[in-house]
């Protein structure tokens, strides 16, 4: 099968830093769906990987978002089939979707809407894996516990953050705060449902001030976390709480101390990873995902494709992810 890989950690300029090969169609264990792959979203999770994590010499399949068909399936499977379309982020420690067949675990699979093309839903899995469980499994949020709070989303324009505003707006009462620096990021997390905008290049805590608000009840922090640290600790109330999902620079944890802050981390892998118990979970949360945008209460986030899957054009999608400039998400179409 058609495949791309890296072996080595090089710029994404480089033509080394992704390659086409050819790799072994793998066959199903007892959970596993046999998946040809038909389009494929790129998260910067995948930069990451292909700049730190060492292969040994061994070329590795990058890819966490594909959407495509079922062609086989293994013995404990059930509930999917031959021909049935699928959508899943799949394991990071499982070769990715990056290659015309792969893997993935039942468990964390479910049916793609069928109101999405494969290239408008392979934008979403991931991203609305993690912005489901940042929101109602770290922070515990719901229609009803959310009345009267307030959250701010701290770079709410790139992948997670534009899933995140749609599933507040529709699941949660919150008055929801974005963040953007750009005049067209802005707008887009306007169209996506937040109340109010503001320019995370700027001091947040002293905007809301000047727009007359008050703290905030949640902080969601997807990007420099360890940048905006001071100002998340003066803008959000006593006994608030943080959650966040980047790298970042060491934090002092002891600043959340004096108003009684929790803090939360989120990682969409960890339930495969250490296959926990609650594992299911994901295939149902994307399951009502998929339901959710069949009825139109939720949008693709799609908004750019770069073409065929391809090493060459996964490299420029891995360039434009580095430059942090991208807007809602990128996918790649078809081998």
């Amino acid at each position: 099968m058609k495949a791309i890989v890296y072996s080595q950690n090089l710029p994404a300029t480089d033509p080394q830093s992704l390659y086409d090969t050819e790799l072994p169609t793998p066959t199903p264990g007892e959970h596993d769906l046999l998946v040809a792959v038909k389009a494929v979203s790129v998260n910067p999770v995948d930069t990451k990987i292909r700049r730190n994590a060492d292969t040994q010499g061994q070329p590795r399949v990058l890819g966490w978002d594909a959407a495509g068909v079922v062609t086989a399936v293994g013995s404990a499977v059930t509930g999917f089939k031959a021909g049935d379309e699928v959508w899943y982020a799949g394991a990071i420690d499982k070769p990715g979707s990056n290659s015309e067949f792969q893997l993935v675990d039942q468990r964390i699979a479910s049916h793609k809407p069928k109101s999405l093309s494969f290239s408008q839903a392979a934008a979403l899995p991931l991203t609305a894996i993690t912005a489901w469980e940042l929101l109602f499994d770290r922070l515990e949020l719901n229609e009803h516990n959310s009345k009267g709070k307030s959250l701010l989303v701290i770079g709410a324009a790139g992948g997670v953050g534009s899933v995140l505003l749609q599933l507040a707006r529709q699941k949660t009462q919150l008055k929801v705060i974005g963040t953007a620096s750009r005049p067209e990021t802005s707008e887009w997390v306007k169209t996506l449902g937040a109340d109010v905008v503001l320019d995370h290049k700027k001091p947040m805590a002293a905007q809301l001030k000047t727009l007359g608000l008050p703290e905030v009840d949640y902080v969601i922090s997807l990007t420099h976390t360890d940048h905006h640290f001071n100002d998340i600790i003066e803008l959000i109330k006593p006994q608030g709480k943080l959650a966040l999902i980047d790298d970042p620079e060491p934090i002092d944890v002891r600043q959340l101390k004096r108003k009684s802050l929790s803090l939360h981390w989120e990682l969409m892998f960890t339930r495969s990873l250490y296959q926990t118990e609650d594992m299911s979970a994901q295939q149902q949360l994307l399951q009502q995902v998929a339901d959710m945008v069949d009825a139109g209460q939720l949008k693709t986030t799609l908004n750019a494709d770069f073409g065929t899957i391809n090493a060459e054009n996964l490299r420029k999608a891995h360039q434009l992810i580095e430059s942090q400039q991208a807007i809602g998400k990128l996918v790649l179409t078809g081998f």
